[in-house]
């Protein structure tokens, strides 16, 4: 693995000086409505993207990053490459990533996913094969997520980060993904309406796998559809099928597993014959 500026930082009291001390900072992300800090640091002619919590909320979900990069790796989720802490909370180190961010949510800031020139609009009116790609991606990660035992919870375009010249879709910001099953003792989960099941929003709800492929699938109806009022499908009737299956109210009528899901995607892709 490439070395990193943070080798031998276990603790410092405060980031800002010892970014400061170890590169330059080139920019800056403090508008968040994670309640996260994040920098891009360039030092010995790399690039690192630093993270840190300014709330409360967020340090227990930087923890939460850190059980999830013990447990999960795979090429399509970008890697925790240290971590360390200052007096406020833990802070990650991750390589920088080459990309945009399909939906990029601040405090100050709000829609734009829709508009003509935005991440999302781009990402959609690329060729079908390219976006088909990148949703094996997000299906072939979630098998990893899947087998480590682990389910998704605020999983939404604000996680997808996808490299428009490389046609490469990566995963980030999976802080608030947990092991499964579980029992909900809020009164809803983090997340995205759009993507959220039915039980992310029931006290004492079962989340568990079915939970995950309602979240997938509903990735799955957004990303191929040209628009957000999903009027405009670019896909087959068959992928709509699996969608459906995917996506049903009530958890024991949908697909039972992430890799059931995948399965089902890729026969849906199939040319049909006959």
């Amino acid at each position: 693995m490439t070395t990193h500026p943070f080798q031998d930082v276990t603790h410092t009291p405060e980031l800002e000086p010892l970014l400061d001390r170890l590169g330059t900072v080139f920019q800056r992300f403090d508008d968040q409505d994670s309640g996260c800090t994040s920098y891009g640091l360039r030092t010995s002619g790399q690039r690192w993207f630093v993270k840190t919590a300014s709330t409360p909320e967020a340090v227990a979900s930087l923890h939460r990053a850190m059980s999830v990069h013990r447990a999960v790796a795979h090429s399509a989720i970008v890697p925790l490459a240290h971590s360390f802490t200052t007096t406020a909370g833990p802070v990650l180190v991750y390589p920088w990533m080459s990309g945009e961010v399909l939906y990029h949510p601040t405090r100050s800031r709000h829609g734009g996913r829709a508009a003509p020139g935005s991440p999302m609009a781009r990402f959609r009116a690329q060729p079908l094969a390219q976006i088909n790609a990148a949703l094996q991606s997000l299906l072939s990660a979630h098998l990893a997520v899947e087998d480590a035992g682990y389910v998704a919870v605020d999983f939404y375009d604000g996680c997808m980060l996808y490299d428009f010249d490389q046609r490469r879709m990566m995963l980030c910001d999976l802080d608030e993904y947990r092991p499964g099953p579980f029992m909900l003792s809020a009164d809803r989960l983090p997340g995205s309406r759009r993507y959220m099941a039915p039980e992310e929003f029931v006290r004492g709800s079962l989340i568990d796998i079915r939970t995950t492929v309602f979240n997938l699938g509903r990735a799955l109806r957004l990303l191929l559809d040209a628009g957000d009022e999903e009027t405009q499908w670019r896909g087959t009737r068959a992928q709509l099928a699996v969608i459906a299956k995917a996506t049903a109210s009530e958890p024991e009528q949908r697909l039972p597993s992430v890799s059931a899901l995948a399965e089902a995607w890729h026969r849906a892709g199939e040319p049909q014959t006959g």
